[in-house]
């Protein structure tokens, strides 16, 4: 089966350029983050007498968190933008960035 590319994905005129990027890396953050933190909180632990280190990584989970979070704004503001303009993002561009195999089409 064939990746589903961008360039054959109909979208409607009002879809931000930048929407597709944003939702590729918040998939993929997220991902990260979730994993992560089955690796930071044995880490943590270990790290508890050193407690510069233990407050480095407090800030660099709260920081990307932040950065998840501001992606979340994004995402929600380009799907916004979608509907105001009352159009609907295909179900083959969400094949795209998620990565599903395409429909078999009869």
């Amino acid at each position: 089966m064939d990746k589903v590319s961008v360039s054959s994905v109909p979208l409607p005129p009002s879809t931000p350029r930048w929407l597709r990027t944003v939702l590729i890396m918040d998939r993929a953050g997220s991902s990260w983050y979730i994993g992560m933190g089955f690796t930071f909180a044995p880490l943590l632990i270990i790290l508890d007498p050193w407690p510069p280190v233990v407050a480095a990584a407090w800030i660099a989970i709260g920081l990307f968190g932040l950065w998840l979070g501001i992606l979340g704004i994004f995402m929600a503001t380009g799907l916004a933008i979608i509907l105001r303009a009352g159009e609907e993002v295909p179900e083959s561009y969400w094949r795209s960035v998620i990565d599903f195999p395409p429909t078999e089409q009869p």
